[in-house]
């Protein structure tokens, strides 16, 4: 049963990772994009919205620009929508600001339009306001108001800006159209598209679903209603989004040209909304109460994502390092597996004593493989043996390792976490000794570091130490797994490979202390 336990968890990272080779396009010194389908609902697809020429194009274009503490915003006339958008907090890899908006694109964020001949992302609005700078000394919080009124349409927009948060308000006053479309824009949060294994593109939240949409996959449109609370773009680490307070009627998704879109729709009247454009911030969505957190999605195993989360950040309120944070993690997450893994390391000792015992009642009943079983089904009965024993202590850390697994690939706490010594970044793979060349077949570009390299040698110490009931050609085999495995988490973030070395340590420190005290019990 070890012997299969061990397969089992060589094989769910075999399938992780041909998922990636095969279906995620590698990019240069493998920065990989996974694209994720799609999510629950399915509903029938809809003429995408195609809102029709403008009225009329001003030339007479201003720009107000919003300095806070948080990001630097630059805000036009031109449809009273935004035009340039970075955060502070933040740097690139060239040490500059994270800019999530560089020009408006097709789609500029936050126009305001009407399938029924009008759009306004291109008129003059007037605009009632000033250039804004807010800090928390003098100035917390102020407003802007654009206007537009012409051929009774008339429109009043007014955003509420606060020093200390990324929360925009907007309220929106429009009458003489028939419906109401307002648009989070084409690539508005979206930082890089090919830093990130994980999601990048539209989503939104209906009810507690979390919708997310493949922009290669989207041919159609897609519309959403009922329940309907956010629209947002998003990467690995930042987005922009749109959270309605008062009901909208519909949430539609298409494809322009070849830039996926979301928008709402409403009836006109008095709209209110939150612009939320920034990092996400786990803690800092929460508390903004309006369901934002469910932006960072931490899959299958969320239910114990959360919590490992919430420890290893106070963890690192002490350490004031994620390294070691995920060190001491590590160690908390063995001790509830102590006694199991005692009774384990006993069931395998067992089952390496009975193995000649085994070997026997093979080869005289290798030929009626049913009347073997329940041989060996009453030698484990007589000698007090559960087959299984050696087996649940791994196959119950697989969620554990899968829920760490993905708030290292998506936490922004993570990103750029140094470590110790050579490990600058643990949310990145480790590339000390740079890369295996491009023409290399499946792991070709992949980082190469000590740090999978030590992890695999712990996993070649930690089989040499635990007893096996498995015969010699079975030993072989398995020998090969902590290559398989260093060759798997080369390009995986160096944070979980800390994770994963670690655990193999603590096992190995607990294997000693096993073998050592049955060995006392047999003398």
């Amino acid at each position: 049963m070890e012997k299969r336990a061990l397969l089992a968890i060589a094989l769910t990272f075999i399938v992780l990772f041909l998922y990636q080779y095969f279906f995620i396009k590698p990019e240069p010194r493998q920065v990989q994009e996974k694209e994720r389908v799609e999510k629950k609902e399915e509903p029938a697809p809809v003429k995408p919205v195609e809102l029709p020429v403008p009225k009329r194009i001003s030339p007479e274009e201003k720009e107000i620009r919003v300095e806070t503490e948080l990001y630097s915003a630059v805000f036009t006339t031109r449809g009273g929508t935004l035009k340039y958008y970075e955060i502070k907090k933040y740097k690139d890899k060239e040490g500059k600001n994270v800019v999530l908006l560089k020009e408006p694109g097709m789609k500029p964020p936050l126009g305001i339009g009407s399938k029924d001949d009008l759009e306004l992302s291109d008129v003059n609005f007037a605009v009632i306001g000033r250039d804004i700078r807010l800090d928390k000394y003098y100035k917390r919080s102020d407003s802007l108001i654009f206007e537009y009124a012409d051929s009774g349409v008339s429109v009043r927009r007014t955003y509420a800006f606060y020093n200390d948060s990324y929360r925009v308000e907007i309220k929106d006053e429009v009458s003489g159209i028939p419906d109401y479309w307002i648009t989070i824009g084409t690539d508005f949060g979206i930082h890089n598209k090919k830093d990130t294994w994980t999601h990048i593109g539209p989503v939104l939240l209906k009810e507690s679903d979390r919708i997310e949409f493949n922009a290669k996959k989207l041919t159609e449109a897609r519309s959403y209603k009922e329940g309907l609370k956010w629209i947002a773009q998003e990467d690995k680490y930042f987005f922009a989004s749109l959270v309605s307070l008062t009901s909208m009627e519909e949430a539609r998704v298409w494809k322009q040209k070849d830039s996926p879109v979301i928008a709402f729709r409403s009836k006109p009247g008095i709209n209110s909304f939150i612009l939320y454009a920034g990092p996400k911030e786990y803690e800092r969505l929460k508390a903004l109460k309006v369901g934002l957190e469910h932006i960072v999605d931490f899959g299958f195993f969320s239910v114990i994502a959360l919590p490992l989360f919430w420890i290893l950040k106070v963890f690192y309120k002490f350490l004031g390092n994620y390294g070691w944070a995920i060190v001491l993690l590590t160690l908390i997450i063995r001790i509830p597996f102590i006694p199991l893994v005692n009774k384990s390391q006993k069931a395998m000792k067992k089952m390496h004593e009975l193995q000649p015992r085994m070997a026997e009642v093979k080869e005289k009943y290798k030929k009626d493989p049913q009347r073997m079983q329940r041989e060996m089904m009453e030698l484990y009965k007589k000698h007090k043996v559960n087959p299984l024993g050696g087996c649940l202590p791994i196959l119950l850390q697989i969620p554990v390792f899968f829920a760490l697994y993905k708030i290292l690939l998506i936490a922004i706490e993570l990103r750029g976490a140094p470590f110790m010594l050579w490990i600058k970044d643990l949310s990145a793979p480790d590339t000390l000794l740079g890369h295996i060349p491009e023409w290399f077949p499946l792991i070709g570009g992949f980082a190469v570091g000590p740090l999978p390299i030590l992890m695999g040698i712990t996993m070649v110490i930690q089989q040499k130490m635990t007893p096996t009931s498995m015969d010699p050609t079975q030993n072989k085999i398995m020998m090969l797994m902590p290559i398989i495995f260093t060759f798997l988490f080369l390009n995986f973030a160096s944070g979980l490979v800390l994770y994963w070395l670690m655990n193999n340590v603590f096992s190995i420190a607990q294997q000693l202390y096993a073998n050592k005290k049955l060995a006392k019990k047999a003398s």
